[in-house]
């Protein structure tokens, strides 16, 4: 059986992005395909020398090693610091060394520490090391942005006719995008750089845009398969991530942040009762996704960590005190999350941690 199309349903998905000026508001555009969206934000790469891994699994192998890897020097000479969504590139042939390669949250990177330094995920304690240098990361060319069959607006028709040289530069501009239903999915800033532009196969009067920039921040590469979820409309139930690994449920809870939310800056009335399905919180993502869906329902945010979780509690994300909050299965959380690591390397409960929170803010919770 073949399902008629809307019409409107038809116009919304041709026109999934919209390429529009930050200063002035108007649209350069819209598009039913864009490419060169997913890709990786500058990454810094180390050396560690004289690697001892702690944990059988640890990052001597190659691969994905968490979202969070602290380093701790043994010495106090450097205060833990961060590097987010750590790889490990194997060892360095013919030496003790390990490289990895993450997102450092240091302006500038540190370039180098000469004793123990000590690395943990923020769960267990990876192993360490006797000390790193900042290395030069793996060369990476991204492929361009290019927006495909885009009806130019009337500014961008302008300023495409009056340049003069091949790389036209438009300045500061968000890609807006839709999903199938039409509604808001996310919002993509950048500097729009137009590097070529050409008639496109998608449409008389359409061209395809090449873009010489990057966004700001590009969407990772473990979220595309979420996208091509998500695109098709926000999930209408709720656990649509148990399915998933740390990495990708930290992209989805990374989704739910950044996507714009219609629920934002109105709360329900104070005395609502709650339910939490906990059989799905093996980890911290899947602890807040699961409290999100808890208070807003199915793909929405309620934070990212306890400090998070308790500005939104505090009002403009859904929630109201005092209330009251059923969380069956809680005994999965506190088997799991029971047991974390503090930046610095000290024990601490973050199950607790959740429900202190939970309790500061008039949530009055069951455990079931």
């Amino acid at each position: 059986m073949i399902l008629p199309v809307d019409e409107d349903e038809a116009r919304r998905g041709r026109r999934r992005y919209t390429l529009t000026d930050t200063e002035l508001g108007h649209a350069w555009g819209t598009c039913t395909e864009a490419e060169g969206l997913f890709g990786r934000a500058g990454r810094e790469a180390y050396e560690l020398f004289g690697w001892v891994p702690e944990v059988p699994e640890g990052p001597e192998a190659r691969g994905w090693i968490g979202r969070e890897v602290w380093f701790v020097p043994e010495d106090g000479a450097l205060d833990a610091w961060l590097l987010e969504d750590a790889e490990s590139l194997g060892p360095r042939p013919g030496t003790d060394g390990l490289v990895l390669t993450g997102l450092d949250d240091h302006l500038p990177p540190p370039e180098d520490h000469h004793g123990t330094v000590l690395l943990h995920d923020g769960r267990r304690r990876l192993g360490s090391c006797r000390g790193f240098t900042r290395a030069l990361p793996p060369g990476r060319l991204d492929p361009p942005i290019v927006l495909r069959g885009l009806a130019p607006g009337e500014e961008l028709r302008q300023a495409l006719e009056a340049a003069t040289r091949p790389v036209l530069d438009l300045g500061e501009a968000v890609l807006h995008v839709r999903d199938d239903r039409g509604e808001p999915f996310a919002e993509l800033p950048l500097w729009v750089t137009v590097s070529d532009r050409r008639p496109s196969a998608l449409g008389a009067n359409l061209i395809d845009l090449e873009l010489e920039g990057k966004l700001s921040d590009p969407v990772p590469e473990a979220a595309r398969p979420l996208w091509e979820q998500w695109l098709t409309g926000v999930p209408r139930t709720s656990s649509a991530w148990a399915g998933l690994d740390t990495r990708q449920r930290w992209a989805w809870l990374d989704h739910v942040l950044r996507r714009p939310r219609p629920y934002k800056g109105v709360d329900r009335p104070s005395g609502h009762a709650y339910e939490l399905d906990g059989r799905h919180v093996t980890d911290v993502p899947g602890l807040y996704l699961a409290l999100g869906e808890a208070v807003n329902g199915p793909g929405c945010y309620l934070g990212a960590d306890l400090h998070a979780l308790a500005d939104c509690l505090g009002g403009g994300f859904g929630y109201s005190g005092p209330a009251t909050l059923l969380w069956r299965n809680s005994a999965v959380a506190r088997e799991h999350l029971s047991h974390a690591l503090a930046p610095d390397g000290r024990p601490y409960d973050l199950f607790a941690g959740v429900l202190d929170v939970l309790a500061e803010r008039r949530m009055r919770v069951t455990l079931a």
